[in-house]
């Protein structure tokens, strides 16, 4: 079978794609409706070290890790807890934050994973203050040419991240194609040695129908 062959195919069913399609499309239009919407905040943390040198740059940027590690626990989860005077566990809020490093840019990144996006905002915001203020401690028993001092950039704003509307329609449409199509095939499949006309034949025996005896007229 060539390319145009498969086209017709489609053609000839085409009703059962657009079915499976609209179904598909509908359903994930209605499930990301009903879900609870997630929002995330992001705070970030530049690090600074107090002298341009290669040697405390250096020393920065493998530090950035053991930053990750102080700021993911739950201390610090009891921390920010304690400061907004929020009902939950230090493992439950940790569960809904990620921490990592960028040391390239010597750049922390707290991102709060909630279904209040204010709240995520206060929470991201007070973990990174959290934070500044702990690098400020212990730069008070540091040289000052030894210093790494921590700021933050910005105030978290929050966005929605789940769900995606847009991605699980396309998403359906995708996927009512391929089922549709499956099933159009399928069925092609099963009705392909079923004999409806000389088109039919041709096609089974590979060879050229000469003639064929029109059905027999009845009088009344």
């Amino acid at each position: 079978m060539n390319l145009m062959d498969y086209i017709r195919i489609i053609l000839r069913r085409w009703w059962i794609v657009a079915i499976l399609v609209i179904l598909s499309v509908g359903s994930a239009f209605l499930l990301s409706k009903v879900q609870t919407p997630v929002y995330r905040a992001t705070q970030k943390i530049l690090m600074q070290p107090s002298r341009i040198d290669f040697g405390l740059a250096e020393a920065t940027t493998r530090l950035m890790r053991s930053y990750v590690v102080f700021l993911d626990s739950d201390d610090r989860a009891r921390e920010v807890i304690d400061a907004l005077q929020l009902d939950m566990l230090p493992g439950e809020l940790r569960s809904h934050v990620t921490i990592d490093a960028d040391e390239s840019r010597l750049l922390l990144t707290i991102d709060v994973d909630l279904p209040d996006g204010q709240l995520a905002s206060d929470i991201a915001r007070q973990w990174g203050t959290i934070f500044v203020q702990w690098r400020e401690e212990e730069n008070q028993r540091a040289r000052f040419e030894d210093r790494i001092s921590a700021e933050l950039i910005d105030t978290p704003t929050f966005s929605q991240i789940r769900p995606n509307t847009t991605v699980n329609v396309l998403a359906g449409a995708v996927l009512g194609v391929l089922v549709g199509g499956v099933i159009v095939f399928v069925l092609e499949y099963l009705e392909s040695n079923v004999i409806r006309d000389q088109n039919d034949i041709e096609r089974s025996l590979g060879i050229p129908v000469l003639g064929a005896i029109p059905p027999e007229e009845t009088h009344a």
